[in-house]
């Protein structure tokens, strides 16, 4: 179950608690579901209880106590709970993994919107001459694929905030950085933050742009590596981590069968199990997160959750990694695995190309 799923899901019962006047109140157009602000509190929350008791003129848990007995038992939610002052904690059914890895690799460069991951010859780089109009061009260009892919038509033009200034013109930017790096340098700041460019591009982790890029072409190579050796990825039950903290980069980590856990195993660190539910959240917001952007006028947005998805899929991939080591044969959790990298590459394609910068196969 997608977040947006979710929402539709949590609004179905609002509205049933409506019209059987267990609430009298306007049914809101849309229902907010977002990741929790802390672990252990599920996969997803919502404060809708409290935005509904003002009208409802019933304390905030009573609320929350009426839609919770509404929402359990529905396909894809193993647990409804209560916290704090009214906010509904959702807990996904075992199957969330699986069932969000087959939409994203079915929806491809369609995950996120219409036709996410369009092509790289629809983009490329915008003009503008004037110092002042640089960082405005790109934005404005951005926006509008934004537009189109969050199904608005790309018809609300420009509308965000006035923008820093950029000391230099997008083609003196772009000679001197490239057009990844130029662009990223223009879309990376909020709308009233300074664009800090850099000397030069630099082409190693501590940059966030080679990073998210980096991320896509490690997922290209795991799935030419496991073409190589007779495999190809298949959603399913990614098993459980390597333990003892280690990193898949390590020969003697990596050495170690990971698919079947044995009674000698200690129980995986939740730091561990952290990483994948992490990478599975990411995975599952980008589209709210392009709706975001276009509601918010905020191309940052995609930016960041490009980061945030690329430093998730490093450790995620350390703990959990998809190719067989040394004399191991591949099995269903390998398939599995590959199958969760590839729907974290699928996003960063449609991400990188949503703002017009190149998804490179090798780097």
């Amino acid at each position: 179950m997608t977040p947006a799923e979710l929402s539709r899901t949590v609004l179905r019962s609002v509205r049933g608690a409506v019209e059987e006047q267990e609430l009298s109140v306007p049914v809101p157009a849309r229902i907010v579901v977002q990741p929790p602000p802390r672990p252990g509190c599920g996969d997803y929350a919502s404060n809708v209880a409290l935005q509904l008791a003002g009208p409802a003129g019933r304390p905030a848990r009573e609320v929350a106590e009426i839609l919770r007995k509404r929402l359990v038992g529905s396909a894809g939610i193993a647990r409804v709970e209560i916290a704090g002052p009214g906010f509904l904690n959702f807990t996904l059914g075992d199957g969330a993994l699986i069932a969000l890895v087959r939409d994203v690799l079915a929806q491809g460069d369609g995950y996120g919107g219409t036709r996410a991951g369009q092509g790289p010859g629809a983009f490329g780089p915008v003009d503008g001459s004037a110092a002042a109009d640089a960082r405005q061009a790109v934005v404005d260009e951005v926006l509008a694929r934004i537009d189109a892919v969050a199904g608005t038509g790309g018809c609300r033009g420009g509308g965000h905030s006035a923008l820093a200034p950029v000391p230099y013109d997008l083609a003196t930017l772009t000679a001197r950085l490239g057009s990844d790096e130029a662009r990223w340098v223009l879309l990376r700041p909020a709308a009233h933050d300074p664009v800090r460019v850099p000397e030069r591009p630099v082409q190693r982790e501590s940059n966030p742009r080679f990073r998210v890029q980096y991320a896509y072409a490690r997922v290209r190579a795991l799935v030419r590596n496991a073409g190589e050796l007779g495999f190809v990825s298949e959603p399913g039950d990614v098993g459980r981590p390597l333990t003892g903290g280690g990193s898949s980069s390590s020969p003697e980590d990596r050495s170690a069968p990971t698919a079947q856990p044995t009674p000698q195993q200690p129980t995986p660190p939740a730091q561990s199990l952290q990483s994948l539910q992490a990478l599975q959240t990411l995975l599952a917001t980008f589209p709210s997160v392009i709706e975001a952007a276009a509601r918010l006028r905020a191309p940052d947005r995609v930016v960041r959750h490009l980061e945030a998805t690329a430093d998730a899929f490093f450790r995620w991939h350390d703990l959990f990694p998809p190719l067989p080591v040394g004399e191991q044969k591949p099995l269903a959790v390998h398939r599995a695995r590959l199958a969760l990298a590839e729907a974290g590459g699928t996003v960063l394609a449609n991400g990188l190309r949503l703002l017009g910068i190149s998804a490179p196969e090798h780097l």
